[in-house]
């Protein structure tokens, strides 16, 4: 947690943003893994509640009634039972009192708060629920089905909760570079243990326990494949082979839950063969050209297609594509190589406010996204950076055998694209490297003091001096 006055001010903000009416943010509950009792480990919180009202325990509901100014923390102080298995936690009334909230009721006195609500004919602004029990929760208290509940979320909620979570203060920069001391620690380490004989599982649980004895839990699903053309190739039981690449996406949570995202990719036996540097090599100019385009006023969407750009012009030049490149680019050729966006929103979740959907969160009313082409369809971020934003950087190649066959079967984009040659690479895999960006007045810098190496003499050298 943050000192109480920052959760004040967060309320406070957002009374002044949305104007008008009670807004009700939903706490998440534990979620049962067979039986309702047997709770999944670790418990996480809805990163919203925790932004505006800071804790961490299970069956809690915050309430901002912005016409009478007050606040509310809603939940039900454990009883005997639950302090003999789980140990004695704080109550509501503490709870609130710790983050500057003046009042406290029970979950039944929730029913009352928002039936007086209805009764009043006030507007109740509420965030997507994605979770069944939410939904149930909310369909129990306005009626409203779980099919229509995303369509009756408060929009003036969204935009003041993406408005004020997008740009990050210096004590969230802090906690993000807290993660991405995590993050080192995990990357590093799978280059350390990575090598021929050794299971991708057994790499992959490793670097989870790093996440977990220094964090709270991974940011989401570790990635760890040799099938790097994979976008999220959970690491399976097969054993690592020298002369192939291992592609590793994986990052950590903070214990205040903020978020790293780091992706390296790396030969398994230490050293890159030509064809693996050729490839390796765009992706790296790639990758730190973003560095360069990125800053305030710049649209994320013409960072992310200069990119595209600068990949399809090597991809010529390697024989793999020919053609205009700017045609190229507008007819999605690209996408061949690169199938996803640049980069994401991070923050509290490693796709941040991702529930809120994409186009609230990374387009406005100027930018809007294209869903009709493939692979642009999946850039997550395209709107104009402002200085605090934290987006990802991470281009990527991949050569995937099913895309290949099917877009030469159709002849999509033929006129840009050398088959013949791309045949060649089907059992190449596939390269992403990803570091996390932090917008500054004039430009931006990467988050995290210690840079994961990445540069092919750097990946070489430290695999070369740690490996034993």
């Amino acid at each position: 947690m943050f000192n109480k006055e920052t959760y004040v001010k967060r309320r406070a903000e957002l009374k002044k943003l949305v104007g008008s009416g009670i807004i009700i943010l939903f706490g998440n509950n534990e979620s049962p893994a067979n039986f309702p009792a047997n709770g999944y480990y670790p418990f996480r919180q809805d990163s919203s509640f925790l932004y505006y009202f800071g804790q961490q325990r299970d069956g809690l509901i915050g309430v901002i009634d912005i016409d009478n100014d007050t606040e509310t923390l809603v939940g039900d102080d454990i009883d005997i039972e639950d302090i003999v298995w789980y140990g004695s936690v704080d109550s509501v009334k503490d709870m609130a009192d710790a983050v500057g909230v003046a009042n406290t009721v029970n979950m039944k006195g929730l029913k009352t708060i928002c039936n007086n609500a209805l009764r009043d004919r006030r507007k109740v602004h509420f965030l997507p629920p994605y979770r069944a029990d939410i939904k149930i929760q909310i369909f129990d208290l306005f009626g409203i089905h779980p099919n229509q509940q995303k369509e009756s979320a408060s929009m003036d909620l969204i935009h003041a909760v993406v408005k004020m979570r997008s740009t990050k203060t210096q004590e969230e920069i802090e906690e993000l570079e807290r993660a991405a001391v995590i993050g080192y620690k995990m990357h590093t380490t799978a280059m350390i243990l990575a090598r021929p004989g050794v299971t991708e599982k057994f790499v992959g649980g490793q670097l989870d326990g790093i996440a977990q004895s220094y964090g709270s839990m991974v940011a989401f699903p570790t990635i760890f494949s040799q099938h790097g053309e994979i976008m999220h190739g959970n690491p399976s039981m097969a054993v690592l082979e020298s002369g192939r690449l291992a592609l590793c996406d994986c990052g950590a949570e903070t214990i205040n839950h903020y978020c790293s995202d780091n992706t390296r990719t790396f030969p398994v036996n230490g050293k890159f063969t030509q064809r693996q540097l050729e490839i390796y090599k765009v992706v790296e100019e790639c990758h730190d050209a973003a560095l360069k385009y990125a800053k305030p006023g710049v649209k994320y969407a013409d960072v992310h297609f200069a990119i595209c750009r600068i990949l399809f012009d090597r991809m010529k030049e390697l024989g793999l594509a020919k053609g205009d490149t700017e045609a190229a680019v507008a007819a999605g050729a690209h996408a061949m190589f690169l199938p996803h966006g640049l980069g994401h929103m991070m923050g509290m979740d490693v796709h941040d406010m991702e529930s809120f959907d994409q186009i609230n969160v990374g387009f406005d009313e100027e930018t809007r996204p294209n869903l009709e082409q493939f692979g642009t369809n999946c850039l997550r971020m395209g709107r104009r950076l402002e200085e605090g934003f934290v987006v990802t950087d991470e281009p990527g190649i991949y050569f995937i055998p099913a895309l290949i066959d099917e877009w030469r079967a159709k002849k999509h984009c033929a006129e840009f694209l050398n088959f013949d040659r791309l045949d060649e690479y089907k059992d190449f895999g596939g390269i992403r490297l990803e570091d996390d960006l932090l917008i500054t007045k004039d430009g931006c810098r990467f988050i995290g003091k210690d840079r994961i190496p990445y540069h092919p003499k750097d990946v070489e050298d430290f695999i070369a001096a740690n490996r034993k």
